[in-house]
């Protein structure tokens, strides 16, 4: 997948990182492996040990320039022929109220026991709220603070 520059934070020998391309939210970025591998095993150790590095220092630039409440950190990817990359995906309080005023998401209360849940709600309950708003609705919800543009400016400089 060609990425623009404009979206491109940052770059290594093994390693792109960049906003999704998708996502209106600023500051969802995608962690991604140059090599065409689907599986971390496949991956050489020097790959493998810069990607630790990398994922550390970008959380640090994200939890210092964008302040988020959550950073969620997930690897998905069933799509073929894309290469093995990660979702850095920040919830700021904002994203969360939004998520608690849209009524289409209580229906999410209705699966399993909210007796035993550790909170009201969840990362994946979050995640999926981000992926449906900001990524796949054709009115995406107003974005509170900078935009993506500005967001990728700064995190360009903590990196």
């Amino acid at each position: 997948m060609q990425i623009p520059a404009s979206h491109i934070v940052h770059q290594t020998e093994h390693w792109v990182i960049n906003h999704h391309l998708g996502s209106r939210l600023p500051g969802y970025l995608m962690l991604g492996s140059r090599a065409p591998v689907a599986s971390l095993a496949d991956l050489p150790g020097e790959a493998l040990a810069q990607m630790g590095l990398l994922m550390g220092k970008l959380q640090q630039a994200m939890d210092l320039e964008l302040a988020p409440k959550w950073l969620y950190i997930g690897r998905y990817g069933h799509v073929p022929g894309c290469p093995l990359h990660f979702h850095f995906i920040p919830v700021y309080d904002w994203v969360e109220a939004l998520f608690w005023r849209d009524e289409r998401y209580r229906a999410l209360q209705r699966f399993g026991s909210m007796q035993k849940a550790l909170s009201a709600t969840d990362g994946a309950e979050l995640t999926l709220f981000v992926w449906r708003e900001f990524g796949e609705s054709l009115q995406p919800p107003e974005v509170l603070g900078r935009g993506i543009s500005e967001v990728i400016a700064a995190l360009r400089g903590r990196l």
